[in-house]
């Protein structure tokens, strides 16, 4: 019987310490979200991550309801639910067009049509004798995608050296919460709760040693990038003025014209002109063209250099 009490204390405890570094781990995502408040820009940042969260929320919450004494399952994914629809709503509001549409359909598909479909299901054509199991079984596969979620974005960390788009806070909460949730299903005896932690505990570690070997990285590209449209304006600036000069040897001015300015003349003498200041300002378009085009390549380099 204190063996019991103690299994109870014990799960108690790492069920509150769950909610509350839960609770830090819904919040982690508020720097990007106000981010892209500021930049009025969704940039990189893909809405796929909080979409499979809000729909882990839903099922586990569905399960905490069915399951007795599931309190604090209850209290954190009711409160998911409600921050993750409110990262998604404005990742909605400040998305391209082509983002949000693709966003829209991912959440009808999947918090919609996807979770109408379990609980069908479940409700009607499984027995109540194992509708516990079965949906907590299908919730540890859609725990185990929330965790793997983030990979999309480690796969691009370890393509680009750069950690912008992984912050280290959320990593680490997303480790220490998995920690936490193991040790709560490990006490009340549910593998259902304690499994996909285990896959949540070795991803976090992954991820973090990731921002360890390339936190440093994103300074280096960035000084980089600096350097390259200087140089890249320098260099145009001077065949731009080399044009100028090249167009100047190209039309020589007729001696013989100066020389006898009372000649008839004119009409010719204009032409030349004319065309010597047109092909002046043809070259200087051709230069600020060539300009405009550089700073567009290079413009594009530090974006391929420093992703979301």
């Amino acid at each position: 019987m204190a063996i019991m009490i103690d299994h109870h204390a014990w799960a108690v405890a790492f069920g509150v310490l769950g909610n509350i570094i839960s609770v830090l781990v819904f919040l982690a995502p508020l720097s990007t979200f106000y981010r892209i408040y500021k930049k009025k820009s969704t940039e990189s940042f893909q809405s796929l991550p909080y979409q499979v969260a809000l729909f882990s929320c839903m099922l586990w919450l569905y399960y905490a309801l069915i399951k007795k004494g599931a309190f604090l399952l209850i209290t954190i994914n009711s409160f998911g639910c409600i921050v993750e629809t409110l990262y998604i709503s404005m990742f909605l509001a400040y998305a391209p067009r082509k983002s949000r549409i693709s966003a829209m359909k991912l959440f009808a598909a999947m918090n919609m049509g996807l979770f109408s479909l379990i609980l069908i299901v479940t409700h009607f054509l499984v027995k109540n004798s194992i509708r516990i199991q079965v949906l907590g079984w299908i919730n540890v596969a859609i725990s185990v995608s929330v965790f793997a979620a983030p990979l999309n974005i480690t796969a691009r960390v370890i393509k680009t050296k750069s950690v912008e788009f992984m912050p280290f806070n959320l990593s680490f909460a997303l480790t220490l919460s998995a920690i936490m949730w193991f040790a709560y299903g490990v006490f009340i005896k549910d593998l259902c709760v304690a499994v996909p932690n285990v896959v949540g505990f070795i991803l976090g570690m992954f991820q973090m040693i990731l921002y360890a070997v390339y936190r440093n990285t994103d300074k280096v590209i960035n000084v980089e990038d600096k350097k390259v449209p200087e140089e890249q304006t320098t260099t145009t600036t001077t065949i731009s003025v080399l044009s100028k000069l090249g167009s100047s040897e190209v039309h020589p001015i007729d001696i013989d014209t100066i020389k006898n300015p009372n000649q008839n003349t004119t009409n010719q003498g204009d032409g030349s002109e004319n065309d010597h200041t047109i092909d002046v300002d043809d070259d200087d378009d051709d230069g600020s063209s060539s300009h405009q085009k550089s700073l567009e390549l290079s413009s594009e380099l530090h974006l391929d250099e420093s992703p979301v």
